[in-house]
């Protein structure tokens, strides 16, 4: 099988690692890919949000299977211009992609699938921006109705900032959507889907501010682990029940039928999980750590995903064990990224690409904001950790940051889900 994966970060990059290890899988392709997907997979440039463009690479390079990583090609339509050129694709279609594209579309759908979620307001006039304010809050959530790249969220006890933030975006023609607060721990679950039948993935926790302890803007993310092993029994049979499934019926019974990787962003909440949000791609870095776990062949899924036959295969096998990832950012991320830096130690087993490329002379230097992931497995979380933290070390970009705690608090068992009692 031939496997084309669309996108150059460190999600892609994880991709063709589990692909690369499919023995169906005979060729790889990436575009426009980095400076570590090139040691898997062959590179090609394309625009990811030019479907025809995508189309055609696809047919000329004579693709089997097209996996599209990011989400900007999935709304732009880009998996319906490569299914209408007759090649599958792991991707959901533009119309169905509207679930992470629109929030507001996302909220309209949980409403009729009668799917726990937090109370919602879109504002799209500032003159109705601070009256709407005041009937959330003391805690605000204040987030870009449309794609953001995980960066459109403010969460603030401060009204100020808040109203701030809200008109930044009003101000850019972009309308606004407050939300009520859920307290409580977040957990990412990756499905994927062939229209209507889910197979869940193993759940992760990634970490969203720059800074330990939470501190800081938020970032399209700064680490993950999997699985959180604090989570309630039973977590991901309830999820897909009450939450993931319903959603899949409905876009299936308004004509938009979801086939890709439907992705619950949730709160668990005393009175259960909660919807914070749906995506329609595998998330970055949370797809590090969850496919480092995954045993089962990774085509053969795409490609029963892709076709409607996930139903026939076999159920997934998992590594015992847990996986960790750490981000290793650039000087000036989540704001204007140091780009250029030669980057020592980027060739090391467990990391992963994101943000990087290779100079004419050879060197591997820094190429956007989140520049590598690096990745530890092991048979407890706090092995994983030790292994991930270790590989950290051997890795040197000047001025470059990262946490030092991802996963302590779970390692440390201060980690619980509120009860009413």
């Amino acid at each position: 099988m031939r496997v084309l994966v669309i996108g150059s970060g460190a999600r892609e990059h994880a991709l063709l690692l589990a692909l690369s290890r499919d023995p169906q899988v005979t060729a790889l392709a990436c575009a426009p890919g980095n400076a570590g997907t090139a040691a898997l997979a062959e590179t090609y440039g394309v625009d990811v949000a030019d479907g025809a463009s995508v189309a055609a690479l696809a047919t000329r390079w004579d693709a089997d299977l097209v996996v599209v990583g990011p989400e900007q090609p999935l709304v732009a339509g880009a998996a319906d211009a490569v299914r209408a050129a007759g090649i599958p694709c792991f991707g959901p279609s533009k119309a169905a992609a509207r679930i992470e594209g629109s929030k507001a579309f996302a909220k309209d759908v949980m409403h009729a699938a009668g799917v726990p979620t937090a109370h919602s307001e879109v504002v799209d006039n500032p003159a109705k921006l601070d009256a709407a304010l005041n009937r959330f809050g003391p805690t605000y959530v204040v987030k870009d109705d449309g794609l953001a790249a995980g960066k459109g969220v403010v969460v603030t006890t401060d009204f100020d900032l808040a109203r701030a933030h809200a008109m930044t975006l009003l101000d850019g023609g972009h309308p606004v959507l407050l939300e009520t607060f859920l307290d409580g721990p977040e957990v990412s679950l990756f499905c994927l889907v062939d229209g209507g039948h889910v197979v869940p993935l193993v759940p992760a926790q990634d970490f969203k501010r720059v800074g330990d302890g939470d501190a800081g803007p938020n970032t399209g993310g700064m680490g993950a682990y999997a699985p959180p092993s604090w989570a309630p029994d039973g977590l991901v049979d309830d999820v897909v029940e009450r939450i993931v499934q319903p959603v899949v019926d409905e876009l299936a019974k308004r004509g938009t039928p979801f086939a890709g990787l439907l992705y619950a962003g949730l709160v668990l909440t005393a009175d259960g999980p909660e919807v914070i949000e749906f995506n329609c791609r595998f998330g970055d870095p949370e797809t590090q750590v969850v496919l480092a776990l995954l045993r089962t062949p990774l085509a053969g899924l795409f490609l029963a995903a892709a076709e409607g036959r996930l139903a026939s295969e076999p159920p997934l096998d998992w590594e015992p064990g847990y996986a960790v990832t750490v981000v290793i950012a650039a000087e000036g991320y989540p704001g204007r990224p140091r780009t250029g830096d030669v980057i020592a130690g980027g060739d090391a087993e467990g990391v992963l690409h994101a943000g990087t490329r290779r100079r004419e002379d050879g060197a591997v230097v820094s190429a956007g904001g989140r520049v590598l992931s690096v990745v530890g497995t092991g048979v407890d979380l706090a092995a994983a950790r030790r292994t991930a933290y270790d590989r950290v070390e051997g890795v040197h970009l000047t001025g470059s940051h990262h946490r030092s705690d991802i996963a302590l608090r779970a390692v440390n068992g201060e980690i619980g889900v509120p009860t009413n009692h």
